[in-house]
């Protein structure tokens, strides 16, 4: 199921990254890496900038089969690189970031330097580079534990951890440049993204790839907290489709990117035990410190720069899961 080039044949693209010279930082990243890919089926040019310390070459190996792609290894915290690959630069897509809360909060000062530090360096060389727009990936996580759901975008933020206070620190920054240099930015606060490329194995891996790992594998996952905490899972293609929808089009400002819909740990557990076809019973533990109780977003504004989710939970999950299987 390849929806996002057929859903991007619409009025808000219009051949626009054709030829058009696009960084992504954090391109080899989960995230980054389906937003790299759909670019490049776009035929635009496309610059890869990421240090390694999350993202794997494995998942942008095969992308320079598709387009013009060039990967710099780098950190967005180095100017003198910045510097360097920003020239005639038509859009960035900044994905780079610590993208974990457990990892902030056990490290809350590299969050801030990645993620807030580096997110201004990349504004100052679009700003100097006459770039035409700069896509932030935000977070829902800046909502905090709030009663008031759907989230809607003119909630006041509530951060709750690390990094939820760098994400709205990068909306500000966004805002700002906007306003005082004229520098066109859209913030897109993610919900619960899962799919393809998302790392089982890494020490703060996400619930989705943990889970399904450790269901294939015979064990039991473990939820923290009773399992009916709520959250809204939104595939990877169709943020990645939200990115350059929200590129192409003239929206500006803040935008949630969700399904709109949420359901409980418990049934997504339950979900996947079965499409896994296992066997397993749930294990629960304590609540971890900074998880929010419930959340779920209003996704309409984001309408007007035509996003519309495509995916369901089981059908991304299927696509999730045969790409564990596959070790992809």
């Amino acid at each position: 199921m390849d929806v996002t080039l057929a859903m991007l044949d619409n009025k808000y693209i219009d051949r626009k990254f054709k030829n058009q010279k696009v960084i992504v930082t954090g391109g080899a990243g989960f995230i980054g890496s389906h937003i790299a890919e759909e670019l490049l089926k776009l035929k635009a040019k496309v610059i890869i900038i990421d240090d390694l310390s999350s993202g794997k070459i494995e998942n942008i190996k095969y992308l320079s089969k598709i387009g013009n792609l060039e990967f710099i290894q780098g950190s967005i915290r180095d100017i003198v690189l910045l510097n360097n690959c920003f020239s005639g630069v038509d859009y960035i897509f900044h994905q780079a970031a610590i993208a974990s809360v457990p990892q902030s909060i056990d490290n809350p000062l590299v969050s801030h330097e990645v993620n807030i530090t580096g997110t201004l360096n990349i504004l100052l060389r679009a700003k100097e580079n006459n770039v035409k727009k700069v896509v932030f990936a935000s977070s829902c996580a800046l909502y905090g534990d709030t009663t008031e759901l759907p989230l809607k975008e003119n909630l006041l933020p509530n951060p709750l951890s690390p990094y939820a206070v760098t994400k709205m620190a990068g909306e500000y920054y966004c805002q700002v440049f906007k306003k005082v240099y004229g520098l066109n930015t859209v913030c897109l606060r993610y919900f619960n993204v899962y799919g393809p490329r998302q790392d089982p194995n890494s020490p703060y891996a996400a619930v989705i790839p943990l889970f399904i790992k450790m269901v294939l594998g015979g064990k039991s996952p473990t939820i923290f907290g009773d399992g009916e905490q709520t959250r809204d899972f939104v595939f990877v293609k169709d943020v990645a489709l939200a990115n350059i929808l929200a590129a192409g089009s003239e929206a500006s400002g803040i935008f949630n990117i969700g399904t709109g819909k949420s359901v409980t740990l418990n049934y997504l557990t339950n979900r996947i035990i079965k499409l896994c076809k296992q066997n397993i019973e749930i294990v629960h533990d304590k609540p971890r410190v900074g998880d929010v109780r419930h959340s779920f977003g209003d996704v309409s504004k984001a309408e007007i720069f035509g996003f519309k989710p495509e995916y369901n939970l089981d059908n991304g999950l299927i696509e999730t899961i045969a790409s564990i299987k596959m070790g992809v």
